[in-house]
């Protein structure tokens, strides 16, 4: 099952993550509810900083991808940074036990609250999307009496082949400024009193499952830092982004981490340039399922229906992407399978988690484990329908704990007011 992590296996068929039966969880914490597997989550880290040792690295995790407060003091301990896009992302950080100067902010859209809370708590850079932005950090680091070190994000017009949503890379695209236009930018960025333009950045998409345009942007960055330098520019770091993909089904294949770091090496040998990489769901995705108790089961139009208790507001990807997660039963059936749409309660024809998909045959009390839900799932989830968001549980070894208790219906009216 190489869509799921190692920790994820079956034991007289029942699913486990570790040595804990995840219906125990299940029973215990309620469904829906998301499982995070401690030790897949660090060795999917440690792939990425001991496949760079040698070479000046840093692997910033990306917080959009999963930013449980359990989850990112763990990869704190462990050593690393991090990539925020937003203020609410950094105060995460902080508060999880990481330094601000652990952390690069991303985004195309940072507000002047946002700049001036970073540029106080004193993160390591800013990556900047436009010249608008980086006068206005160079204003407010001014006023503060701070220099801000900055890199502007590059666009490199490399087709990531993925997803058009989560694709950020080419011309057409909001992110960042065209590769054409990066001297002429870093040129005019000399005039900034408050900015140190010390760094190169880019990003080109999301769920890349082979190296190949990486690898062409990382050539393309690297010249490009070679060109300024030749002019001038105290270049000192480029950050490559994230963007490596993973399986999601049976049979599907992605560049495994070990084989892209050792690429990257390979080009970096000989700089002094710092590497930051930005992995999310790399490092997370096949170390998490999304448990969900079967409530009915529905036949209607020749279609069968699975109706479960975790919908698009728990897991928005299927809906909103058209994703594909396998759905396995915690405890295997003799009974022979069945094809069904898999949906939820919400009130929405797009609710669903598969559709026409092959399946356990699961009946209504059964437990089914969604998975390689560790990105981009809890992260994106919602209370729409009024639907309370669900528990979170971290799995270490042969223990298990709640990182997050499940929302109550008097968190759903928290701050709102009858005037």
């Amino acid at each position: 099952m190489q869509f799921l992590s190692p920790s994820f296996h079956y034991r007289q068929d029942s699913l486990y993550c570790g040595g804990v039966p995840l219906a125990e969880i299940a029973e215990r914490a309620g469904t829906p509810v998301y499982v995070y597997s401690a030790d897949d989550i660090l060795a999917a880290f440690r792939e990425y900083d001991a496949g760079l040792e040698g070479a000046p690295h840093r692997v910033c995790y990306a917080v959009k991808a999963n930013g449980n407060l359990a989850v990112l003091a763990l990869l704190a301990r462990a050593g690393a940074s991090f990539d925020i896009v937003s203020g609410g992302e950094l105060f995460r950080v902080l508060r999880a036990g990481a330094p601000a100067s652990s952390v690069v902010f991303s985004g195309v859209g940072k507000t002047a609250e946002e700049v001036e809370y970073a540029l106080r708590e004193g993160i390591h850079s800013f990556h900047c999307e436009s010249e608008a932005e980086l006068a206005l950090i160079d204003a407010k680091a001014g006023r503060l009496g701070k220099r801000a070190v900055a890199a502007v994000r590059i666009n490199p017009d490399v087709d990531a082949k993925t997803h058009p949503y989560i694709s950020t890379g080419l011309r057409q695209h909001k992110f960042g400024i065209d590769i054409s236009e990066a001297e002429a930018v870093y040129e005019r960025g000399r005039g900034l009193r408050n900015v140190a333009l010390e760094g190169l950045s880019c990003h080109i998409g999301s769920q890349l499952t082979s190296a190949e345009p990486l690898i062409d942007a990382f050539e393309k960055m690297l010249a490009l830092a070679e060109r300024l330098r030749s002019r001038g520019h105290s270049i000192r770091y480029l950050d490559l982004g994230g963007g490596l993909g993973v399986p999601y089904q049976e049979g599907q294949e992605a560049e495994d981490i070990a084989s892209y770091v050792s690429q990257l090496r390979e080009r970096l040998r000989g700089s002094d340039l710092l590497l930051l990489l930005e992995p999310g769901r790399s490092i997370v995705a096949r170390a998490g399922v999304l448990l969900t108790r079967v409530l009915y089961r529905k036949k209607g139009n020749g279609k069968e229906f699975v109706i479960v208790d975790a919908s698009m507001t728990e897991l928005i990807r299927p809906s909103l992407y058209g994703a594909w997660h396998e759905i396995l039963p915690l405890r295997r059936t003799p009974l022979p399978p069945i094809v069904a749409d898999v949906v939820g309660p919400v009130c929405e024809t797009g609710d669903f988690l598969a559709l026409d998909r092959r399946m356990a045959n699961a009946l209504p009390g059964d437990l089914l484990a969604v998975c390689t839900a560790g990105a981009y799932g809890m992260v994106a989830a919602s209370n729409y329908n009024a639907r309370p968001r669900p528990a979170e549980v971290l799995v270490e070894g042969d223990s298990w704990r709640l990182a997050r208790a499940r929302e109550t219906y008097e968190d759903l009216i928290r701050g709102e007011r009858i005037p």
